[in-house]
């Protein structure tokens, strides 16, 4: 399908599902383990209380209140695909029938890592993150695509870069939003003093990330929440 024909489509199933009045937003965030949350600490790397989904849900709370929950759908050592074919550890559900199960508004994706370390193609990657952003636009969500944060290893992260610019070229192609994370980590002084480890940011660069993924989506939510009756 084409990119208006899928946001076509997006828009009607929005329409026809609108979530009863007082239901949380919901927004459901899909990655490997920098969206699960995992930080390395005195070399011990687990999952962590202070990661970006945490720290977003507590920014969309400041903005929103208790209409806006996100759910960490994180799995590390995971690729886009794996979810795609639902082998991804959780459910073991294709991803066309866990999304179109799902009562989220918003999905975010966040891939790229493990499919550097896996030797996939940027090609292979492409295709699993349009498959993706096409079914979820087909069962009437709203998708956001998110570029990995950069590794500390130069020939991985040159690497990654490969694999960032194929989700800009999903983004872009399928016209969704696009969290240009590596764009924006690359960019900032000295970020590597913001990673805990090679590839898994600390808690400060999570904080970070989660403002970046704020700035976007805050006005996408402002559009899709229910606003109260006016009178």
């Amino acid at each position: 399908m084409k990119a208006r024909a899928l946001l076509a489509a997006f828009a009607l199933a929005a329409s026809a599902h609108a979530h009863a009045a007082g239901e949380p937003l919901l927004i459901e965030a899909y990655g490997d383990s920098t969206t699960l949350g995992i930080s390395c600490i005195d070399k011990h790397c687990a999952p962590r209380a202070d990661n970006a989904v945490t720290f977003l849900q507590s920014e969309l709370s400041a903005r929103f209140g208790q209409h806006v929950v996100v759910s960490n759908l994180g799995v590390g050592g995971t690729m886009a695909q794996q979810l795609l074919d639902g082998t991804d550890r959780r459910g073991s559900v294709a991803w066309t029938e866990r999304i179109r199960r799902s009562s989220a508004r918003i999905v975010m994706f966040n891939y790229g890592i493990n499919e550097v370390m896996h030797s996939q193609t940027p090609e292979q990657f492409y295709a699993a993150e349009t498959a993706l952003v096409r079914a979820a636009l087909a069962s009437g969500k709203l998708p956001v695509l998110a570029t990995s944060n950069p590794m500390l290893d130069k020939r991985l992260n040159a690497q990654l870069a490969q694999m960032a610019a194929m989700t800009r070229r999903v983004a872009a192609e399928a016209h969704v939003p696009l969290i240009d994370q590596y764009a924006y980590v690359s960019s900032l002084p000295d970020w590597q003093h913001g990673m805990s480890d090679g590839a898994h940011p600390t808690a400060a660069l999570y904080r970070l990330k989660a403002e970046r993924d704020f700035t976007v989506l805050e006005p996408i939510v402002d559009r899709l929440i229910d606003k109260p009756a006016r009178t």
